[in-house]
């Protein structure tokens, strides 16, 4: 059964993966089952492509043990009240983000949304987390994510529901080490940036240092002082701050237009 759409595609994927076909006989039952199954998920053939290419081992294993995984993180959605369709669209991003989410042990996500939901956050709240993480919330850890709210409920000084009003923005504030986000804050202090800024717009933060460098600049040449206006400007990606950009030169050559202004006439 192939999951390639041509023969020249498959010989493309096994140059660049060979580690991920070419294996003992006795994976090769294990491979096929795996395939059936997520294709039974409705995963197209990219995805499983993907999963094969840079996570064999989840083709090698027994189907058994992808099943208890998969089961878990659609169980885990569900009754934190996601419906059905949405938890296959999620599922699909997640597996195409992180094919190694797979080969985790079904404990690390309980474990980690027990942690939140005893740092005070809701069902409803813990269902954003998941979906917006998605690869990303089987690579957490309790004890690394306590270390990283610690420090930044120490430095932004806000109180347990400011922080996890902030997290909630920026579920990426979870998985960033300390040493990360000490060095973006600090460049951000540094800049002038506020820290009433920094909690309203934490999103800022998954941006690196040099980034966030260039784009101040970018902008007070636009004579757009980041220190008074909204943080907003700075995000997305290179093609949304250079639309942003544009905007903000198109506003600065445009004239004001003054409704109660006298218009000029023939005298």
């Amino acid at each position: 059964m192939s999951v390639c759409s041509s023969q020249k595609d498959l010989v493309g994927i096994i140059e660049k993966f060979p580690a991920s076909f070419f294996t003992s006989s006795s994976h090769h039952n294990n491979q096929q089952d795996n395939i059936t199954y997520f294709q039974s998920l409705n995963l197209n053939k990219r995805i499983i492509t993907k999963l094969m290419a840079t996570a064999p081992q989840s083709f090698s294993r027994p189907v058994t043990q992808n099943k208890t995984m998969v089961h878990t993180l659609q169980q885990t959605y569900q009754e934190l009240g996601g419906d059905e369709l949405n938890m296959k669209i999620w599922l699909q991003k997640l597996l195409s983000q992180n094919p190694f989410v797979l080969l985790k042990p079904p404990e690390v996500l309980k474990q980690n949304l027990l942690f939140l939901r005893d740092r005070g956050f809701s069902s409803a709240e813990l269902l954003h987390l998941l979906s917006k993480l998605r690869g990303f919330v089987t690579e957490l850890s309790p004890d690394g994510m306590y270390r990283t709210l610690a420090y930044s409920q120490d430095t932004l000084g806000c109180s347990g529901a400011e922080l996890r009003n902030i997290v909630l923005k920026c579920p990426a504030l979870l998985y960033y080490p300390e040493a990360t986000l000490s060095e973006r804050i600090d460049g951000l202090l540094h800049a002038g940036i506020s820290v009433s800024q920094l909690k309203e717009t934490p999103t800022v933060l998954e941006l690196t240092s040099q980034i966030v460098k260039y784009r101040i600049q970018q902008l007070k040449s636009l004579r757009y002082d980041v220190r008074t206006g909204s943080l907003e400007v700075l995000n997305g990606t290179k093609k949304d701050f250079e639309m942003n950009c544009g905007k903000l030169q198109l506003r600065r050559e445009r004239p004001i237009f003054n409704p109660v202004a006298p218009l000029k006439g023939d005298d």
